[in-house]
């Protein structure tokens, strides 16, 4: 078994095995050209990266990002790569649900990236509280009907996560599996807290870091050139400041800062995999040296960066 086979945790209790990193569709795909597409598909899955969040874009603040599935479908076909080397995720929205049905966006998302089935599906955050009940059993039918074989959910209120476990439990429904949270070198609060922390250290959970960079932040670009996501808590500026010492500390560890930032989240064992926008293959090969420093190094890098955390005063129950 290859060493970057080992870093393969489950992204479930009882499911496979996954590739420790992840690619995200935020203002990638069509940032890169179509052979360039194809190109980081192959590298991805040769760097045990070969896991794709393949959103659904075409509602609410996310819309103008709307043609990313089509574009990751076509680079898919193009690549060659079996499907079955591959993890597919959606990710599907509660911005005009229940209005347009999870239904008919998860099978709008298959037919524009012309697939007929998502490995895993996450049902992203919300401004206002959703109706979990239904939301937990329109989920479950599209497990039922074989479009989907687990989900997780996508930053949501620790109040609304522990009704949908309940709710599934009750009802003999499928329940969520994994969280997708903003997690990274300055932002633990939510993952690490006695809000979700429990989830994990009991399984009912597994952590996928997401937003680790902080919108490229941490991996360099103090000034994002594109759209990044939401500043919960408005300790951004703060995170900023950090930026020197991680990469002080990165260099320490001779590996780039976004390295370490996988690397941190990687050696916390609740933690699957870590989600992360690349538009360049080098981007992916750099990110890539995180796999063996945490294999390695993991507790030395979590105790070099342990009192850089930003977000000790932040509320950590996943509110906006």
């Amino acid at each position: 078994m290859s060493s970057s086979t080992q870093s393969r945790r489950p992204l479930y209790e009882g499911g496979p095995a996954v590739p420790p990193l992840a690619l995200g569709s935020w203002n990638t795909w069509d940032r890169m050209g179509a052979d360039e597409a194809v190109a980081m598909i192959r590298r991805a899955v040769e760097l045990e990266a070969g896991f794709f969040d393949v959103a659904y874009y075409n509602m609410g603040p996310h819309a103008e990002n709307s043609r990313t599935d089509i574009l990751f479908g076509q680079a898919l076909r193009d690549s060659g790569v079996p499907r079955g080397d591959v993890v597919l995720c959606g990710k599907l929205w509660l911005w005009d649900w229940p209005n347009v049905s999870f239904r008919a966006q998860l099978e709008e998302s298959l037919q524009r990236a012309q697939l007929d089935r998502f490995d895993v599906l996450v049902v992203g955050d919300y401004m206002t509280a959703p109706d979990v009940p239904a939301l937990v059993a329109e989920v479950d039918a599209l497990i039922a009907d074989g479009l989907v074989d687990a989900w997780g959910i996508n930053n949501w209120r620790i109040e609304h996560t522990r009704q949908a476990l309940d709710v599934a439990a009750q009802e003999g429904l499928a329940a969520p599996r994994f969280a997708q949270l903003k997690y990274g070198i300055a932002r633990r609060a939510m993952a690490e807290g006695e809000a979700y922390g429990p989830l994990f250290d009991d399984g009912s959970l597994s952590l996928q870091a997401s937003d680790v960079f902080e919108g490229g932040i941490l991996a360099g670009r103090l000034v994002p050139e594109r759209k990044i996501g939401a500043d919960v808590g408005g300790i951004r500026e703060q995170i900023a400041a950090i930026y020197p010492e991680v990469q002080r500390i990165a260099e320490r560890f001779a590996v780039s800062p976004a390295a370490l930032g996988v690397a941190f989240c990687l050696a916390n064992p609740a933690v699957s995999n870590v989600l992360f926008g690349a538009s360049r293959i080098s981007q992916l090969e750099q990110n890539h040296a995180g796999l063996a420093l945490a294999r390695e190094r993991g507790a030395e890098v979590r105790d070099a960066l342990s009192h850089l955390q930003v977000d000790r005063g932040v509320r950590a129950d996943g509110a906006w």
